[in-house]
């Protein structure tokens, strides 16, 4: 039990004392990138769904 309770007193000093959290202007800004990023994603996966979806339709059309 006491290993234990040396861990947990060890992680909360780890956590409070030795870990830099972000400002909340880089969390922003990190928001903002994947933002951002989520939605070239998106876009990217959509057009690449519609070329496929046409390409598929054209040979289906050509074989029917």
């Amino acid at each position: 039990m006491a290993k234990v309770l040396d861990f947990l007193k060890s992680s909360y000093v780890e956590v409070t004392e030795k870990v830099t959290w972000p400002t909340w202007a880089q969390l922003q800004n990190s928001a903002v990138v994947v933002l951002v990023a989520s939605v070239i994603i998106a876009l990217l996966i959509f057009v690449m769904d519609k070329a496929s979806s046409n390409l598929l339709e054209l040979l289906y059309g050509i074989t029917s």
